[in-house]
């Protein structure tokens, strides 16, 4: 049976020694998101922050921290979700065609099955019902030095859908947060949701109904309702329903007079409130891409008040460039959820969504490639139609960089080898056809790259075929460069990397310098075993690891405006190069502000962790 409470599971963590008691009193401002971001990178325990200044209540970081960790919290219903996924993700629609066939492994899992239905508790049992407190006693959480305020950081935010209301059609979403700072008045707080968020269905529908969209926002609770609100199910599908079987018993409903959702009876804390048409402005605020996501106007939380249980603890985390806590959280995810993924998307074996590249930048993928089996020379067919529809659904769309290959090439091959998939790619690559870019589309509310907010441009990289070329794995000749460009280096076979001046240009304007580079690398002629050049403002830290190179290439670039090539031209509306194909990865001054620490904060941690301080051995 999964933990009911949170604080089971953290005085289940502290009896294995996998929690730490931190009793020094730290800030929650800037403080202990530091201590949190080092014991992460050190692998370390979960950490409960007793006295937190000023805040009664005790902060819980990095719990989900490590995967050993998160296989523990949830060993006891992990593999009744591993024997489901699997049995769908095998069988697929099988199970609803030959139902008697399946008999035995249907029922083998009804009772577990039955831990979905949410169960009831009368609103004097609940514990999140127990007591009131106001917004300033909460705690102040603010991560990073831009921050525009405090911020939640890991809230469970539950909506039902005016059109069809009800636990059934609820969504369970993570979204960010606003506790206080620009011009939030009493009891308004900022509510960030991206564009394709369930959240936005439901308000979408009130706004259509010119009603306030109730909304509750929890902090704490059974760990299973933080995984099943990240978790990427279908819309119309309720996380509730996901969390109830994650934890091995129905989640706990409570109702009071004249609400119209009911209560997460175990959460530790419950802010209700609504929203409405208002927006005002929310941000700064550090994010997963490791920039500031900036200021922009956003729905406005009119809180009604707050209650939380006796004891309460508040739970955080520091979002950041990865890896950070929320890399082991999708790890975690794409592991247990894998075997559906044939099931959700035709043709298609694998995908990764690049960690290192801020996540959604970058989709690795691995289909099918059966449409013309009688070629005797393949090319991207199905592959193409395989990529729409992961770019048409659910978190897969936020894909910037999508490259796709055939799993007939290279049978062994796998998403999550990064360097043998980008070789792979780049040794196949036609870039006279296999380039393909989508322009004015919705894209990440989190990426600046692009034409405007949740406004940018995706390109499709596909690969099917014998090896076109042999990578070159060392740069014997270095060709006369432009002015301004500088350290031509290898990143890794076949990947060259360029350092220029600072790209100063405004939003969309191609730089002349660039082509001028490309006419050079036209003469150069081993240039079709170096098929990708990619131009940054630090070649030396661009070219120290493969999770640098990503991180710059896809954080710090548009496909459509940002996509130079040898001999590039446009046929019949599309764009076409010779190799090698150019990316313009140099920060621009539309771009957001990469994350920093304060130092300090740093040294004053630092020296807290040192010998005979209090934070020693913890990082």
């Amino acid at each position: 049976m999964g933990y009911a409470t949170l604080a089971r599971c953290v005085k289940d963590l502290e009896n294995i020694g996998q929690l730490r008691r931190i009793t020094v009193e730290l800030d929650p401002k800037l403080e202990i998101g530091c201590v949190q971001r080092r014991v992460f990178a050190a692998k370390g325990p979960a950490l409960l922050f007793t006295r937190v200044k000023g805040t009664p209540f005790p902060m819980l970081g990095n719990l989900f921290g490590t995967r050993e960790r998160l296989g523990y919290i949830f060993r006891d219903e992990l593999p009744t979700i591993e024997k489901l996924f699997s049995l769908f993700g095998r069988d697929g629609g099988s199970l609803l065609r030959s139902p008697l066939r399946n008999v035995v492994r249907l029922v083998s899992l009804a009772y577990p099955l039955l831990h979905m239905l949410p169960r009831r508790m009368d609103a004097s049992a609940a514990p999140v019902l127990k007591e009131r407190c106001s917004l300033s006693d909460l705690p102040r959480c603010v991560s990073w030095p831009l921050d525009a305020g405090p911020f939640i950081t890991l809230p469970i935010v539950y909506s039902e859908d005016p059109l069809h209301p009800g636990p059934a059609r609820s969504n369970l979403g993570m979204y960010r947060i606003q506790l206080g700072g620009n011009e939030y008045g009493e009891n308004e707080l900022g509510l960030h949701y991206q564009i394709h968020r369930g959240l936005g269905v439901h308000h979408a529908h009130a706004l259509a109904k010119g009603i306030p969209l109730p909304v509750h926002i929890y902090v704490g609770g059974p760990p299973a309702l933080t995984l099943a609100s990240v978790m990427p199910l279908p819309e119309g599908i309720s996380e509730l329903h996901f969390a109830g079987l994650l934890q091995g018993e129905g989640c706990a409903l409570a109702r009071t007079a004249g609400e119209q959702l009911p209560v997460l009876a175990n959460a530790d804390f419950c802010l209700r409130g609504t929203i409405g048409p208002v927006t005002k402005p929310e941000g700064p605020f550090g994010d997963h891409m490791g920039y500031y996501s900036m200021t922009h106007p956003f729905p406005v939380f009119q809180l009604s008040h707050i209650t939380h249980r006796p004891n309460a603890i508040w739970p955080f985390t520091t979002v950041g460039r990865p890896p950070q806590e929320d890399t082991v959280f999708g790890d975690f995810i794409h592991e247990i959820t894998g075997p559906l993924l044939p099931t959700v998307f035709q043709g298609i074996d694998e995908v990764n969504a690049v960690d290192c590249a801020g996540v959604h930048p970058l989709l690795l993928a691995i289909g099918h490639e059966r449409y013309t089996p009688y070629e005797a020379r393949r090319k991207p067919r199905e592959l193409v139609t395989q990529a729409l529809h992961l770019l048409g659904t659910s978190q897969t769309s936020l894909a910037k960089f999508l490259m796709i290959c055939a799993r007939e090439d290279a049978p062994g091959l796998s998403v999550r080898d990064l360097q043998a998939f980008l070789r792979h790619m780049l040794e196949r690559t036609d870039f006279l056809r296999d380039l393909h870019f989508i322009t004015e589309t919705p894209c990440d509310t989190l990426d600046y790259t692009g034409s405007a907010l949740n406004e940018g441009s995706k390109l499709v990289w596909t690969a099917a075929g014998d090896p076109r070329r042999t990578l070159a794995r060392s740069l014997s000749r270095v060709p006369t460069l432009p002015d301004g460009f500088f350290d031509l280096r290898l990143a890794m076979p076949g990947v060259l990397v360029a350092g220029a001046p600072a790209n100063t240009l405004e939003r969309g304007v191609h730089d002349e310098s660039v082509e001028r580079l490309c006419e050079v690398l036209t003469g150069l002629p081993d240039r079709e075993s170096f098929p990708l050049l990619v131009i940054v403002d630090d070649p030396d830290f661009a070219a120290a690891s493969i999770e640098n190179f990503l991180w710059v290439m896809c954080t710090r670039s548009d496909p459509a405006f940002d996509s130079y090539g040898v001999n590039a031209r446009v046929h019949g509306k599309h764009w076409l190069c010779e190799a090698p194909f150019v990316l313009d990865a140099r920060i621009k001054p539309h771009h957001a502000p990469v994350l920093e620490e304060d130092p300090d904060v740093v040294k004053r941690i630092e020296d807290l962790a040192s010998h005979g301080g209090p934070l020693e051995g913890c990082f």
